[in-house]
């Protein structure tokens, strides 16, 4: 029975691996650790005449904690956010939408006793609404992408997800088509 003989470089990385851990651990967004509440959405777009800010608590329906990723679902088992995931990923809309940047805030609402935390970027996806169908989409960001590293250190969706369209949720056409239509005018 032999002595496996482990190399004072070897000895190193393993001893420095949990050192690792904790420098990334700790430079993860805020977000990421207290998920908070949805306080705020955001959206903007070339008809708006100013981005609309949504505060309503309904937006809790929303929550970007929700969805593939964050239960270990797939795609096709996932529920929540904007998205109906059990469409699954679809071809680009079509042509001649007007895209919106959805932008979703994360912090505590009065009533939870917060210190003052001011709301948190936490999400942006693209949104597109075809009236003709009555169909929304939602794009992620794909890696390389504006917002894809804030979207991923938040939630990674997986399931290749990330860099995709997906046929956005009737709650959530629902809630934002009525406000699209009265601002962009």
């Amino acid at each position: 029975m032999g002595v496996k003989r482990i190399s004072g470089r070897t000895m190193r990385k393993r001893l420095l691996k949990p050192f690792y851990f904790v420098i990334l651990l700790l430079s993860l967004p805020l977000s990421v650790w207290g998920k908070g509440d949805m306080v705020l959405i955001e959206v903007r777009g070339p008809m708006l005449m100013a981005p609309i800010r949504i505060t309503d608590p309904t937006i809790q329906e929303f929550s970007v904690w929700a969805g593939p990723g964050v239960n270990g679902s797939g795609i096709e088992n996932g529920k929540g956010f904007i998205i109906d995931w059990q469409k699954g990923i679809v071809d680009q809309p079509p042509a001649g939408l007007t895209r919106y940047e959805l932008s979703f805030y994360a912090g505590c609402r009065i009533s939870q006793n917060c210190q003052g935390e001011k709301p948190s970027l936490v999400y942006v996806v693209a949104y597109e609404y075809d009236p003709s169908s009555n169909r929304g989409f939602v794009y992620l960001p794909g890696k390389g992408e504006a917002s894809y590293y804030l979207n991923v250190g938040t939630i990674y969706h997986g399931h290749g997800a990330e860099g995709h369209w997906f046929v956005a949720s009737d709650d959530w056409n629902t809630f934002i088509k009525p406000l699209i239509a009265w601002r962009g005018r």
